[in-house]
């Protein structure tokens, strides 16, 4: 196994709307990256260099932003009515990015998930992701699409046929370990696979039971270790692959105390994975 050249950085979700209490917490377990929600980074839109100087205070960096759609499950790329809004608010994300030295603008999909993506909407998504990775790409920031449980992009199929009719000059990946897995994926597989559009990562577990379709009362995503993502083979791809690039813990919501919770993660990163968290 080849040493591991990416960095780590914790996801700021864990913490809901606590944003202060992340980045103290985040930088006491010694993370120097950080993805923090775009509605905290938002408060600095007009003033992005304060934003800068508050996570250097902390010893931090900003590694990207999740964007996709400005009104959540209401909107998707599948719906040509959306196209412009969805544009129009990726790319102010994409300028506050370059405005805060970031590159990476992560495409969440949308919609509530009742059934499969047609064709004709995926045409309809690969025409909008196109035009908007085009336009973030002019300024610096790389649009990469983030395959989400319950979502409109959940699929193998749907997810390979966006990044067919996507271009790979703009057009990057974000894979996330637990909805790839939990979408029946092997992460490892998809990261070797688009080896060369990879630019963002989420390292997340999914609850074994939940990767069964087991018990329905307990949290989907659980610490890194304690589920069912294979991680020495979602690193291994990530190392064969030579990437580089930002490597983000993420619990969307724990049992414990966020702190706590990703301590955990963080500490089966170093001491598992052998990666140390202050690279």
């Amino acid at each position: 196994m080849t040493e591991f050249k990416g960095k780590i950085a914790a996801h700021a979700i864990t913490w809901g709307q606590n944003h202060l209490q992340a980045v103290t917490e985040i930088s006491q377990l010694g993370f120097r990256g950080i993805e923090p929600w775009a509605s905290f980074a938002l408060q600095f839109e007009d003033k992005p260099e304060e934003f800068k100087e508050l996570l250097a205070g902390y010893g931090l960096v900003i590694t990207g932003l999740y964007g996709g759609m400005p009104d959540g499950q209401h909107q998707r790329f599948g719906n040509l009515e959306n196209r412009e809004d969805i544009i129009r608010h990726n790319v102010r994300l994409a300028k506050l990015l370059a405005e805060l030295g970031a590159e990476i603008l992560v495409l969440g999909p949308g919609g509530t998930r009742e059934q499969p993506t047609t064709l004709e909407e995926l045409k309809v998504a690969a025409e909008t992701i196109n035009e908007l990775a085009k336009q973030t790409k002019a300024l610096g920031v790389k649009a990469c699409l983030h395959p989400h449980l319950w979502t409109e992009i959940q699929d193998q199929n749907e997810l390979e046929t966006l990044m067919d009719l996507t271009d790979p000059e703009y057009v990057y990946l974000a894979p996330d370990s637990a909805h790839l897995k939990g979408a029946g994926m092997d992460p490892s597989e998809i990261i070797k696979t688009y080896r060369d559009r990879v630019a963002y990562v989420h390292l997340k577990d999914l609850t074994k039971q939940k990767a069964e379709g087991g018990n329905e009362n307990e949290p989907f995503f659980c610490e890194l270790g304690r589920g069912a993502v294979n991680f020495q083979e979602v690193l291994a791809s990530l190392e064969e692959i030579q990437y580089t690039g930002w490597v983000t813990l993420e619990v969307d919501e724990t049992t414990n105390t966020p702190y706590d919770s990703m301590k955990t993660c963080r500490d089966y990163v170093e001491k598992e994975l052998l990666i140390p968290v202050k690279a």
